[in-house]
């Protein structure tokens, strides 16, 4: 069976997340410990103990929703679990290419602080939101968004494709909300999310341009393992050459979820098994490829029930 491993993104998170896979799996509590040595975040406390409001802040979300993965994924390997593909929503993408080789510990917490911490001073200063829509046509929520841009003066788009039916808009508060009026009229529902900034739009230009420099002067890419389904594309690419650019252009482009997921249906993918807290993702799956077989493991007991599966 054709499989690929997904990595969740940020916003999924709850307090204590990874205690008890600490608790029982020796492989993962040494991840963590490393990870923790990896950066001055104090990230094992923040993912145990920490509350909601402070283990929502991106730039510790990012770290500790990264190191979280890559234990995860690597209990996946001592079972014998094997991915044909992978692929991660927005920050999740960064855990994909850990998992292909691309990255190991070290580089991926330090990348993922390293972005977050620019991701949250591009968003300083900006009264900004982000509101998902639930049904209705692509088409239709990119030309509210246009009529809000020139209704407003302000800028709004769309940030995610997640799935069939589910499209987040981000931007400006005054058009953000404009392009929900325009949607609620069409009798579309609007929900707004419990975010800080106006990701994946122009307004993290900056930090796309700090991950550029970081890139060049602090990351070594090396050669991919697995197939990695990218964000900006909703495909796979091989040249390990362009991945810088591709994660420059992702944290200020829409992330193709929807395309991601489609693209792994296309390539006979039959089950997905999503690392991270929530089932966000096997939600996105659902409505867009009904017969793909949706897997999330977030606690010891999904790592457990899987490893059984794997043995069977």
């Amino acid at each position: 069976m054709k499989t690929a491993v997904v990595f969740a993104g940020q916003g999924s998170q709850y307090p204590g997340m990874g205690k008890d896979l600490y608790d029982r799996f020796q492989t993962f509590k040494e991840i963590i410990d490393k990870a923790d040595e990896c950066t001055d975040l104090n990230l094992k406390e923040k993912m145990f103990n920490a509350d909601e409001k402070e283990l929502a802040r991106t730039e510790i979300i990012q770290p500790v929703m990264a190191a979280f993965g890559y234990g995860v994924f690597a209990l996946f390997k001592e079972a014998g679990i094997k991915a044909d593909f992978t692929a991660g929503l927005s920050l999740g993408e960064y855990g994909a290419l850990a998992a292909s080789g691309v990255f190991d510990l070290e580089t991926l917490i330090k990348i993922t602080a390293f972005r977050g911490r620019v991701m949250k001073e591009a968003g300083e200063g900006l009264d900004a939101k982000m509101i998902a829509v639930l049904g209705g046509e692509e088409e239709s929520i990119e030309e509210a968004c246009r009529q809000a841009c020139e209704s407003t003066g302000e800028y709004v788009a769309p940030a995610n494709y997640n799935s069939r039916g589910q499209v987040v808009i981000s931007g400006e508060k005054q058009a953000a909300e404009e392009a929900a009026r325009i949607l609620k009229d069409k009798d579309l529902k609007c929900i707004p999310l419990k975010v800080s900034s106006a990701f994946h739009t122009k307004f993290m230009e900056p930090a796309a341009e700090k991950l550029k420099g970081y890139f060049k002067s602090e990351v070594a890419f090396h050669e991919m393992q697995i197939p990695v389904v990218f964000n900006v594309t909703g495909c796979e690419r091989r040249d390990e050459d362009n991945i810088p650019g591709l994660l420059e252009m992702q944290v200020k482009s829409p992330v193709k979820m929807r395309q991601t997921i489609e693209y792994l249906e296309n390539r006979g993918v039959e089950r997905v098994i999503e690392i991270g807290p929530g089932k966000v993702i096997s939600g996105f799956i659902r409505k867009t490829a009904p017969d793909m077989e949706c897997v999330s493991v977030e606690d010891a007991e999904g790592v457990e029930g899987l490893k059984e599966k794997a043995g069977s």
